[in-house]
């Protein structure tokens, strides 16, 4: 019986049954940033990110606003890069909003995240990179009266060095809402391309 279990084993590898989880490379002018994808854990923030990837619709768009300990207006300690498209218009429809006590990955360092305001209004449109622990924007947490969180759906694997470099950039754009007032970059940093490794 064990023999049969490592043969079968062995056929679906020799078959090329993939059961990695892909990998996303994001070619920023400020370097490269590389993201394990977990669409097993969260499938709907996975997904759309994947297609916003595949579809190219990251090329040419950017990271446009920072977030640290001294531009968080509810003084939390809130650090992170949020990103996506400039515009900040969702291609398709938004997604359903998945809970990190079901996917089991938290809002921690390098953790990758979907940016939204009602639970069910967000996209891949907008994501951000978690810098430092962030655990009050878990299921539960702090941040948001609904108590929902933010959905986690990967993370930096490579180049977290990259984000944290882009999170010390200068914040001197105008912004017109109140919340992001003091975090918007003065120039955005570009992503020339973003693909699967």
């Amino acid at each position: 019986m064990k023999h049969l279990i490592l043969s079968a084993a062995f056929l679906m590898t020799a078959c090329g049954a993939k059961t990695e989880n892909p990998i996303v490379i994001l070619d920023t002018t400020s370097g490269a940033i590389e993201i394990t994808v977990y669409p097993d854990k969260a499938p709907s923030s996975a997904g759309d990110f994947l297609r916003y990837v595949d579809d190219g619709l990251y090329d040419g768009q950017g990271f446009y606003r920072v977030v640290h300990a001294d531009n968080d207006p509810l003084n939390m300690g809130m650090s992170l890069i949020q990103g996506g498209r400039l515009d900040q218009e969702m291609v398709g429809n938004p997604i359903a909003h998945e809970l990190t006590t079901e996917t089991g990955i938290s809002n921690a360092d390098g953790a990758v995240a979907i940016a939204r305001l009602e639970p069910g209004t967000g996209s891949a449109a907008y994501f951000f990179i978690n810098i430092g622990n962030n655990d009050f924007l878990d299921t539960g947490g702090s941040r948001n009266p609904d108590g929902q969180g933010y959905a986690t759906f990967a993370r930096v694997t490579d180049g977290l060095d990259v984000a944290r470099e882009i999170q010390k950039m200068e914040t001197a754009a105008e912004s017109d809402n109140a919340v992001t007032q003091g975090q918007i970059l003065k120039d955005p940093v570009i992503i020339t391309r973003a693909y699967r490794k």
